[in-house]
C-alpha cells in the first residue's frame, strides 16, 4: 500500500519536512495546516516542491468545529470551508480532514450534524473536494468511530466519508472489529499512531506521547487488518504528535517512521518481509580504545586471556569460555576513551538476517576487507553501534574467528569462572530511544519487555530489555541460547561522548569469581553498607551469606517465583564498565531494584 506521513510528525520547516519524507522513501504527505501557515512557500510552490520530490499531497488537515452548531455559526463555517477548498486547489489535494467538534456551541444532535455535514460535502463536491470526518477521542458529542460512521451514513453524500485514526480508536478502548462493517469506499483516509499505555488525560496523551506503530502498546496491526478487510485501498498514513520527534533530526525520524510502516504491513499481513532471524546470543563485543592497556588489564583481572590477533587489522581477541571481547585500536584512535563500537550477534542464518535488516531500512555498513578475510554482514543501529551477523564454529557458514591468528597465552590460563556474555546494555541518545526499541524489535526480531523507570541521583533513568532466542533452560540455570540487550535512556540529554555502556558476563559461582577478580587487583564498585543492611531486612539468608556479599560488594535480587540474581560491577574504564552476574531458579530480570544503588555508587566514584 502507499505510505504517507503527516508533516506534523517531523521537525523543521515545511520544506525540510517534505525533503526528509522524500529521502526516506514515502509516497505522500498530509499537510498540517500550521506548517503551511508558517511557511514562506505559496501553496503552488508547496505543490511543485512535493511533485519534484516525488510526493503526492494526500490530505489537508485539520478543519475543526464545523458541525451541529447554530445556523448563523454554520454559515460562517461554510465560508471558512470555501476558503480552505481554494487553498486545497492550489496545493493540488482533494481530501480535507474534518474533526468532530469540541466547540461549546456544538449541540448533541446527530440529525443536525448529519444535515450540516451533507451541506458541507455538497460545497466540497462543487469544489472537487471530499470530506473525511474523524471522531476525536475528546470530541464534545462525537468521540468514537462508530458514532462518526452513523452520522456519515445518515448524511448520505458521496463526497463525505470517514477518517479512521488508530490513536482515537484504541486510546478509548473501542473495538476495531466494527471497522470491517464499514464499506471500504466510505473509508476516505486511515491515520496511524501507536502510544505507550498510560493513565492520563487523553488529549495530553495524544498531543505529547504518540509514537510510530510498534513503539507503543496498541494493536495497530489488528486495526489495519480490519480496515483492509472492509476494502480500504488508500494510503497508510502516520500522524504522530511527539515532543521528542519534534526536536529530533527530521531525516532519521522519517526513516524510522517508514520502517514502522514496513513492519506494520508485515504484521498486518498486507505485504511480506524476509522472516525474522532471531539472534541466539552474543558472539563478541568489540571495544574501540585509544589505549588497550587499562582495559586489557581489567579483562585480565576478570580472567580473560589474549588469544588472538586479527591477521590484517590492529584488533585483539580476548576470550574466556564462550565470552569474547575484541579490542580495536584502529577505531579507538578516533575516540577520546574506550567505548563499545560493535556487537557480534550469534545468528542461525546470517544472510537471512542481513536481508531482513536491509528490507527494514537498516544502514548496511561497508566493511574494509582484505583478501582472505571472512565475509561478514553488518548494519548500524540507531546509536551508531555496528551489529554483525555471525556464525561461530558452525560448519558450512563463514566463521569470523578465522580472521584471528592464535597468539601465545602468557603464563597458565587463569579463568575466573566467566562462561559467556549475559547481556549488553547500551545507553541511547535522548532522541533515539523509541527508534532503538523499534529497530531492535523489527530488524533483529527481539521481544521488548516492559519499560521501567529507575531513580538516578540526577533524575529518572528509563530502561527496556529486549530478548530473543530459544529460551531453553537447564535445571537451576538461566535460559540458554538467548540474546539479551538492554536499552537505557539517561535522565538528562548528553553528548555522545558521555554515554556509558556496559557488558555483563555470566558465571555459575559469583562468590568464587568475585574473590578471584578482587585478588587479581581489579577495582570493583564500592557498594554502601546501607544497601546490605536493607537486604538483611528484606530477605532471609543462610548464615554468613550476607557477610560475604557485603565483603565482596555483591548485589542481590529475588523475583516472585524464587529466582535469584547476584551481581557485581567493576569500576569504569573510559565509557565502559563490566558486570558479572549469576542467575538461578529461572530469574529473567536485570536487578532493576539495585540499579539506583549502582547509579549512585558510580556517581560517587566519578564514573
Amino acid at each position: 500500500m502507499r505510505k504517507s506521513i503527516a508533516t506534523v510528525s517531523l521537525s523543521g520547516s515545511l520544506g525540510e519536512k517534505l525533503a526528509a519524507a522524500a529521502r526516506a522513501g514515502f509516497d505522500g504527505v498530509e499537510i498540517f495546516e500550521n506548517d503551511l501557515l508558517a511557511s514562506p512557500l505559496a501553496p503552488e510552490e508547496v505543490r511543485d516542491r512535493a511533485a519534484d520530490l516525488g510526493l503526492t499531497i494526500d490530505l489537508y488537515q485539520p478543519m475543526r468545529d464545523i458541525e451541529a452548531v447554530p445556523a448563523e455559526l454554520f454559515a460562517r463555517n461554510l465560508r471558512r470551508a470555501g476558503r480552505k477548498f481554494e487553498v486545497m486547489r492550489r496545493l493540488g489535494t482533494d481530501t480535507l480532514l474534518v474533526c468532530s467538534s469540541v466547540s461549546p456551541h456544538a449541540e448533541d444532535d446527530d440529525a443536525l450534524a448529519a444535515a450540516q455535514l451533507h451541506a458541507l460535502a455538497e460545497r466540497a463536491r462543487e469544489a472537487g473536494v471530499r470530506i473525511a470526518y474523524e471522531a476525536l477521542a475528546w470530541g464534545r458529542h462525537v468521540s468514537t468511530y462508530d458514532h462518526a460512521w452513523r452520522i456519515v451514513a445518515a448524511a448520505g453524500h458521496p463526497a463525505l466519508g470517514i477518517c479512521l485514526d488508530s490513536f482515537h480508536i484504541l486510546s478509548r478502548g473501542s473495538d476495531p472489529r466494527g471497522i470491517a462493517d464499514i464499506p471500504g469506499e466510505k473509508i476516505f483516509f486511515l491515520q496511524l499512531a501507536d502510544a505507550p499505555l498510560m493513565a492520563m488525560d487523553v488529549l495530553q496523551w495524544s498531543r505529547h506521547y504518540r509514537c510510530f506503530p510498534g513503539q507503543g502498546g496498541f494493536d495497530v496491526a489488528g486495526l489495519v487488518r480490519q480496515a483492509v478487510r472492509a476494502g480500504y485501498e488508500g494510503p497508510l498514513s502516520l500522524e504522530v504528535f511527539n515532543d521528542v520527534f519534534r526536536q529530533a533530526e527530521a531525516g532519521s525520524t522519517a526513516v524510522d517512521a517508514l520502517r514502522s510502516l514496513i513492519a506494520l504491513e508485515d504484521a498486518a499481513g498486507i505485504a511480506g518481509l524476509p522472516g525474522p532471524v532471531v539472534p541466539s546470543g552474543v558472539a563478541f563485543a568489540e571495544l574501540a580504545t585509544p589505549d588497550p592497556g587499562p582495559v586489557g588489564e581489567l579483562l585480565g583481572a576478570l580472567g580473560f586471556a589474549r588469544t588472538g590477533k586479527h591477521t590484517t587489522k590492529p584488533v585483539e581477541l580476548w576470550t574466556q569460555g564462550e565470552a569474547r571481547v575484541l579490542l580495536n585500536t584502529a577505531a579507538g584512535g578516533r575516540r577520546a576513551s574506550t567505548a563499545l563500537a560493535a556487537i557480534g550477534l550469534e545468528t542461525p542464518d546470517p544472510g537471512g538476517a542481513a536481508r531482513r535488516a536491509e528490507a527494514l531500512l537498516a544502514p548496511v555498513l561497508p566493511r574494509r576487507r582484505a583478501a582472505g578475510d571472512v565475509p561478514l554482514d553488518a548494519v548500524a543501529a540507531p546509536d551508531g553501534t555496528a551489529l554483525f551477523f555471525c556464525a561461530t564454529g558452525r560448519g558450512g557458514l563463514p566463521d569470523w574467528t578465522g580472521d584471528f591468528a592464535a597468539v601465545p597465552v602468557r603464563g597458565a590460563a587463569r579463568g575466573t569462572g566467566i562462561g559467556r556474555v549475559d547481556h549488553v546494555a547500551l545507553t541511547q541518545p535522548w532522541h533515539q530511544y523509541d527508534e532503538a526499541v523499534l529497530f531492535h524489535r523489527t530488524v533483529l526480531g527481539l521481544s521488548p519487555h516492559d519499560s521501567v523507570e529507575i531513580a538516578d541521583p540526577y533524575g529518572l533513568f528509563r530502561s527496556r530489555a529486549l530478548t530473543g532466542g530459544t529460551g531453553e533452560a537447564r535445571p537451576g540455570q538461566a535460559r540458554l541460547g538467548e540474546a539479551r540487550l538492554v536499552l537505557n535512556l539517561a535522565p538528562v540529554p548528553t553528548e555522545d561522548a558521555g554515554r556509558a555502556q556496559h557488558l555483563a558476563f555470566a558465571t555459575d559461582d559469583i562468590v568464587a569469581t568475585a574473590r578471584l577478580v578482587r585478588e587479581r587487583g581489579a577495582a570493583l564498585l564500592a557498594i554502601p553498607a546501607n544497601y546490605h543492611d536493607d537486604l538483611d531486612a528484606r530477605f532471609v539468608f543462610a548464615p554468613g551469606e550476607l557477610d560475604t556479599y557485603r565483603e565482596l560488594g555483591i548485589l542481590y535480587d529475588r523475583d516472585e517465583r524464587g529466582g535469584e540474581f547476584r551481581h557485581f560491577y567493576t569500576a569504569s574504564t573510559g565509557r565502559i564498565f563490566f558486570e558479572v552476574v549469576q542467575r538461578t531458579g529461572g530469574y529473567q530480570g536485570y536487578g532493576a531494584a539495585n540499579a539506583p544503588v549502582r547509579l549512585a555508587a558510580q556517581g560517587a566514584a566519578g564514573h
